[in-house]
């Protein structure tokens, strides 16, 4: 038993090494090896002009080929963007100098180059992987001279910040791209920005995701998995079984009670094979009254419903006289999910439902389809 658990864990280590498929077309990848060919290209044409054919020294650094991957392949990184690129590696590089200048040990210049030059990057929002090898190069290069913090790497850098800002927004990418809350309508979530806030403080982690471009994704994936749960709901898996009904001679009294005692605001109104021939709601007993009038609605609802006892009388006595003779139904074998505009547009607050022979065999209320909606996506 414990030569099993041990060899578990020993895989399970060992699976972490191994890294997980890239998920993106082959179009998305030729467009980043596309960009950093032409990212480079230019920086290094125009960096080499700068510096003239005889010119000494560097025109252009080796850290930019890092820079470039992040740029061009994943343009909506926190690292990626613009004053990432330039602080990240022009602080680095002026870090990496003065260590370089005052620690004699290349060891000791090494390492702290490297990490005074995260700590500058971090203070200064700036955080950028390259940012870090070119601290490295200014040590082992011994370089000495500040100049070279501005030419070549910060020319370098702002070349190859404006080839992905154009590179990026010919090609559908946005570059720079917004690092805070988004403002524009998003996809429902039952998570708000301040959720998120929350998650990001617990999980206390430097992401390579901008916030807006996380935000959206939770919210997709969110979304899909609502629509793949409540895609495959049928109106008879969340129907009410068996509803209360009148038919057409239903005196108005008892209809009435019936919608009082069991606190509905509808009944299917049905002949003797349980099709559907209207509905009578709550409103249909209100348009009955003069809504103009505020005085008294409980004692004239009460006396319009009360039975008069004459043989001939104006007044409706039976359902059939102010039901709602056109019913919007829906059958057994429907998606549920057909049902939202009916719901949140159409005004609609009860759909029968009915079978292959019409008869009526349940009925859907806002509460029936707000209960589907929340096992769709309820965790678990």
């Amino acid at each position: 038993m414990e030569n099993a658990t041990a060899y578990l864990r020993t895989r399970d280590f060992l699976t972490r090494f191994w890294p997980a498929p890239v998920r993106v077309g082959a179009l998305e990848r030729w467009r980043a090896v596309a960009g950093a060919l032409i990212g480079i290209l230019l920086t290094a044409l125009v960096s080499r002009w700068r510096v003239g054919a005889g010119g000494a020294g560097l025109w252009l650094v080796a850290p930019m080929g890092a820079s470039a991957v992040l740029v061009f392949a994943v343009p909506g990184s926190p690292l990626a963007q613009p004053w990432a690129v330039v602080g990240g590696n022009t602080l680095s590089a002026l870090v990496g100098i003065a260590c370089a200048v005052l620690v004699a040990d290349p060891v000791w210049a090494a390492a702290l180059a490297v990490g005074l030059a995260i700590a500058l990057m971090f203070g200064l929002r700036c955080l950028h992987p390259p940012g870090g090898a070119t601290a490295l190069l200014m040590v082992l290069g011994h370089t000495t001279s500040f100049q070279f913090a501005v030419s070549p790497v910060f020319f370098n850098s702002v070349l190859l910040v404006l080839a992905g800002v154009l590179y990026n927004s010919l090609t559908g990418r946005r570059y720079p791209h917004a690092q805070h809350a988004t403002t524009a309508p998003q996809p429902a979530a039952r998570f708000t920005a301040a959720d998120l806030d929350v998650a990001m403080a617990h999980y206390n982690q430097v992401l390579d995701v901008s916030r807006d471009d996380l935000e959206q994704l939770l919210q997709y994936a969110e979304l899909a998995a609502y629509q793949r749960n409540l895609g495959e709901l049928r109106c008879a898996d969340i129907m009410s079984r068996e509803p209360l009904t009148v038919e057409f001679g239903t005196p108005l009294n008892e209809a009435w009670a019936l919608l009082q005692a069991r606190r509905i605001k509808a009944l299917p109104v049905v002949d003797r094979a349980r099709r559907i021939v209207g509905i009578v709601t709550v409103a249909d007993f209100m348009q009955q009254l003069d809504l103009q009038d505020h005085q008294g609605i409980v004692g004239r609802l009460r006396a319009f419903v009360r039975p008069i006892g004459s043989s001939h009388s104006e007044r409706p006595e039976v359902v059939g006289q102010i039901m709602t003779r056109q019913v919007r139904v829906a059958s057994e074998s429907r998606h549920a999910i057909e049902l939202v505009p009916l719901f949140s547009e159409g005004g609609h607050h009860h759909i029968p439902i009915i079978d292959d022979e019409k008869r009526l065999t349940g009925i859907i209320t806002q509460s029936d389809f707000v209960r589907a909606l929340y096992r769709a996506v309820k965790p678990g």
